[in-house]
């Protein structure tokens, strides 16, 4: 997107429209991470070294005044799923049109995944097995 004005032009760059609305989808109680299965695990991996992608999950189609907007995300059980794509669609909304300025025409949620405390967490999958005698 690039804005004319006096004095010069402002261009907001696709990573940065899809950064706010990560941040705004990570701050929706119920949403466990952004990204599916391969990413995420490569997510973990980066932030392991120190490089996170804060738009992981995230893509957006940005226009001259105008943005869609679409999120993968894992929720966390307990939270009714429609609930929470409802939560980050709105804080989406919200978070890009204040930040960026730009209107939102669709946000676009994908739950690919749930995640149960101490089911899908590595360290329980990593415990050793009895051997039997």
């Amino acid at each position: 997107m690039t804005l004319s004005g006096a004095g010069g032009k402002t261009t907001i760059a696709d990573p940065a429209v899809a950064k706010v609305a990560a941040i705004a989808a990570r701050k929706v109680p119920g949403v466990y991470g952004l990204g599916a299965g391969t990413g995420r695990a490569l997510g973990a991996i980066r932030d392991a070294v120190g490089g996170s992608d804060l738009s992981q999950g995230v893509q957006v189609e940005v226009g001259e005044t105008q943005v869609a907007v679409d999120i993968v995300l894992v929720a966390e059980y307990g939270y009714p799923l429609t609930g929470v794509a409802d939560q980050v669609r709105a804080a989406v909304y919200h978070g890009v049109q204040e930040l960026v300025g730009l209107q939102v025409i669709e946000v676009n949620v994908e739950i690919t995944d749930v995640h149960v405390p101490g089911l899908n967490d590595p360290k329980s999958q990593d415990k050793t097995r009895p051997v039997a005698s």
